[in-house]
């Protein structure tokens, strides 16, 4: 739990849309929650109700907006958008079925030494790491002894966490992120991060402070 001096992170991976597991979405606008994935942010807003997040932010796109705002409602927040928390941009790759990039030789390179990688016409890994990583350090310095709630991606929440793990970065393909996971960060003002828990999805919730009801 936070302390006085800490902030709690907790990096929500947004819902499932038509496209998860089938296309490289990336920056692709207008992608919306499917029915499935509105129960499963559903179901993530229930595992955090009880908890005292003071705040709720997202990537601007549509997918993680729209898990963010089911999120935000039992606290009776708005949604605040930071830039920092959105996907990578896969420039040239974006939107196509993972099946045909699967096929390409830099496939491999992503899987093995992600480090390395620069989408064409796109930004690289560490590129999207970086701004991610400095997007949860300012809301931290923003949100001192607070939970806040970062609605976000796959590759982006394992970056952040592979970098306050002290992981390499091409070590991060070892972590699974799932749709409408939580996965919890604590960030003191001095001392190492902690990670409380990382890819939950399960019923109770992870080890939040619970908000005092009026």
């Amino acid at each position: 739990m936070a302390g006085d001096d800490g902030t709690t992170i907790v990096l929500v991976r947004h819902a499932t849309t038509a496209a998860t597991g089938k296309r490289l979405g990336g920056w692709t606008p207008g992608v919306h929650l499917d029915e499935g994935g509105v129960a499963q942010a559903e179901a993530a807003a229930q595992r955090l109700a009880s908890s005292a997040v003071a705040a709720v932010y997202s990537s601007p796109l549509e997918r993680t907006q729209d898990t963010a705002r089911i999120i935000a409602r039992p606290h009776q927040l708005r949604v605040r958008t930071r830039r920092g928390l959105g996907e990578v941009d896969y420039g040239d790759w974006t939107d196509k079925p993972l099946g045909q990039l699967r096929r390409r030789k830099l496939w491999g390179v992503i899987q093995a030494t992600p480090s390395r990688v620069t989408f064409p016409g796109g930004e690289s890994i560490r590129g999207a790491q970086a701004r991610a990583v400095d997007a949860t350090e300012t809301l931290a310095d923003q949100h001192p002894g607070e939970t806040v709630v970062c609605v976000s991606h796959a590759d982006v929440i394992k970056a952040v966490v592979a970098h306050h793990l002290g992981m390499p970065l091409d070590a991060f393909q070892r972590l699974v992120i799932s749709p409408a996971s939580i996965t919890v960060l604590q960030l003191p003002s001095g001392g190492a991060p902690v990670l409380l828990t990382i890819n939950d999805t399960g019923v109770a919730g992870p080890p939040l402070p619970r908000r005092s009801d009026p």
